[in-house]
């Protein structure tokens, strides 16, 4: 993840410092200039605009005062809550923040040599899949004198004025900022995995169990790094109103602390280890806070002994911080942005992920085997028309967390194009040996699908059994084009891959060995094991045999009457030959035969799903065994039917 950046637009930090301090200037961007196409597009600022360098503004400027913290940030006259929030969040981790703001301390003025100061500055961002480095200058836009952008309390720091420049700069100008979100940003400074709670929908409040849960993720979250915002969803024209509570609709604020607080007083407190989760956020204003429960000034702190509320760092000011229970933060805030920062190292003592990364486009072609932008599920005739990536469960189970995040569309609202695709993806479970792309979806099961929603990302985790599964990502309508990114997590390699080959290839010892004139999909239901004296039926497992292939199923514990659920795809040369399902069980490190069916798999054969009676094998083959199987099988003449 902290690979070199390249250097956006090709301007190159270390040169251009370099070549403005031996030309004795400063440096003056002329990809971003001190002029209204870098302000606006549409709407200007409410006042006139000077462009003024931090030495213009202060007589003793500084990157940062006193360190930096999250205290640091004000709102601008733009509606950028969410980016500010996002520096918030950014500036409680300094591992992330040193990365988006390089040679921080080169960057600083230096009032001893003040000759070496150029007026360009750097920053890092995480777009797309990569790091990206940023230059700007110095000049900022002011009014009457002062920042009308994002701004630190302290008016000679400007870590916070000059990182927002770079990331205008990144969309086009300063209006692309205007109603942003938060997750997207706490992304591009990190390369989180973000994930958007509902918390007006899911309505966790209102179910103790389902709340309790949740917080246990949030603190699990929150305790390995993670970043976390919210905030109250607002009509038109309610965009920040202040309600009666204290919160302010259409606002974002940032999560700066996620706690367990032990209630009670001294020893007894100890001993009955009662506590109450709570939340702190902080408003980007720097004022307005919550006045309910738990706020700076409540009643409700007198159940918490000094020891505790010492530790909790509570200041009873008009600061913007303030903290809540977490059942009133998931009753009176609509929308949470969980940020998830992936450990994949290969040596850490903390949980690790197996990611895999995937760039791809949904791009539009006459012929249906070729194109790629079939849209949901809703169009059953063109869904497989979509990318496909293939990935495997090979644990008993595994959670499995999937983003789809498309190109950041701001840099376009200039140009009226700045809307985000409406997109989401599907997760099938498909035959335990496909290598080819699907073609038709017959017994394969869609287990889940995400929300569809015009956002930058859509996220879902899931917890998988063993098996193989294919992830179709896709926009909401067919027929849409686009760039997506697709990032896939698991406990273990779960060796994701594109399917792009729709059947076999034809290799130059084909007309030696033969190719496949046919395609059969079998899929074992179940089955009902009737016990014997001299046998045990017990943990039974299925194998599927065709043209000396195999595919078995996993062994179905302490049960009869199994459901197998496996399936399997043969590209079969000799049409002829039969297919074998045989059933066996594995009790005590033993294997014993169970029975068997033996099918023909002709195209003109019944695809209707069947139940047969189990058979014997070899010479007896036409004896029945107690017992039957539920199958389907399907064959096709066309390689690219199923």
């Amino acid at each position: 993840m902290f690979s070199s950046p390249a250097p956006y637009k090709n301007q190159h930090y270390a040169e251009l410092k370099k070549h403005c301090i031996q030309t004795k200037t400063l440096f003056e961007d002329p990809e971003f200039p001190a002029t209204n196409s870098s302000l606006f597009y549409s709407r200007p600022p409410p006042g006139v605009v000077q462009w003024k360098r931090p030495k213009d503004i202060h007589n003793s400027p500084h990157l940062f005062v006193e360190g930096i913290s999250s205290h640091d940030l004000n709102q601008g006259v733009v509606g950028n809550c969410w980016f500010v929030a996002a520096c918030s969040c950014l500036a409680l981790k300094p591992h992330l923040w040193q990365k988006v703001i390089p040679d921080w301390k080169e960057q600083e003025w230096d009032s001893e040599h003040p000759e070496k100061y150029a007026g360009i500055f750097h920053f890092c961002f995480w777009i797309f899949g990569e790091w990206i480095d940023v230059v700007v200058d110095d000049r900022l836009p002011t009014i009457n004198g002062e920042l009308i952008y994002c701004h630190s309390k302290q008016n000679n720091e400007f870590w916070s004025a000059l990182l927002e420049k770079a990331y205008a700069k990144l969309s086009g100008c300063y209006e692309s900022l205007e109603g942003g979100n938060t997750g997207d940003a706490v992304v591009d400074f990190s390369g989180a995995v973000s994930e958007a709670i509902d918390l007006k929908k899911e309505e966790f409040y209102k179910d103790q169990t389902k709340q309790d849960t949740f917080f246990e993720d949030i603190l699990k979250v929150w305790d390995r790094g993670g970043i976390i915002s919210c905030s109250v969803r607002a009509e038109k024209h309610e965009i920040e109103l202040k309600m009666g509570n204290g919160l302010v609709k259409g606002h974002a604020y940032s999560v700066t602390a996620v706690k367990k607080v032990r209630l009670g007083h001294g020893l007894l407190a100890f001993f009955k280890n009662e506590t109450i989760p709570l939340i702190r956020m902080r408003n980007p204003w720097g004022k307005t806070e919550w006045n309910g429960a738990w706020s700076d000034s409540s009643e409700e702190w007198s159940k918490v002994g000094d020891t505790e509320r010492g530790k909790l760092d509570i200041t009873v000011e008009d600061d913007g911080e303030f903290w809540m229970s977490f059942s009133d933060w998931c009753k009176f805030f609509t929308d949470a942005d969980i940020c998830r920062l992936m450990n994949t190292s290969l040596i850490s003592i903390n949980k690790t992920w197996n990611e895999v990364v995937h760039f791809g486009s949904w791009t539009k072609h006459g012929d249906p085997l070729l194109n790629r932008c079939g849209g949901c599920a809703n169009h059953k005739h063109t869904f497989l028309q979509n990318p496909q990536y293939l990935f495997d469960v090979t644990k008993e189970s595994d959670e499995v967390l999937i983003s789809l995040q498309q190109r950041d569309m701001k840099i376009h609202r200039r140009y009226g194009q700045g809307e985000n695709l409406t997109i989401g993806f599907s997760i099938l479970r498909v035959e335990l040996n496909r290598k080819y792309r699907l073609h038709e979806i017959l017994t394969q099961k869609c287990l889940h699908t995400s929300t569809y929603i015009n956002a930058r990302t859509v996220f879902m985790r899931s917890i998988l059994p063993q098996g193989r599964y294919v992830v179709v990502p896709t926009t909401f309508h067919p027929g849409i084009l686009g760039d997506y990114m697709l990032r896939l997590f698991t406990d273990v390699d779960s060796g994701c891959r594109e399917l792009v080959k729709h059947k076999p290839a034809v290799k130059c010892w084909t007309p030696m060995v033969g190719y496949p004139q046919a395609v059969t999909h079998v899929y074992v239901q179940g089955a009902e094991i009737e016990q014997s004296a001299d046998q045990d039926g017990k943990d039974p497992y299925v194998i599927i045999s065709c043209e000396g292939q195999k595919v078995t199923s996993t062994v179905k514990k302490d049960t009869l009457t199994p459901e197998f659920e496996t399936a399997a795809i043969f590209y079969r040369k000799k049409v002829r030959k039969p297919i074998t399902v045989e059933v066996w069980s594995s009790r005590f490190g033993r294997d014993t035969f169970l029975g068997q069916v033996v099918l023909s798999g002709l195209p003109t054969d019944t695809s209707d799903p069947q139940r047969l009676q189990l058979k014997k094998s070899g010479l007896q083959m036409a004896d029945d065994m107690p017992g039957n199987i539920s199958l389907r099988i399907v064959t096709a003449n066309q390689l690219t039917a199923i």
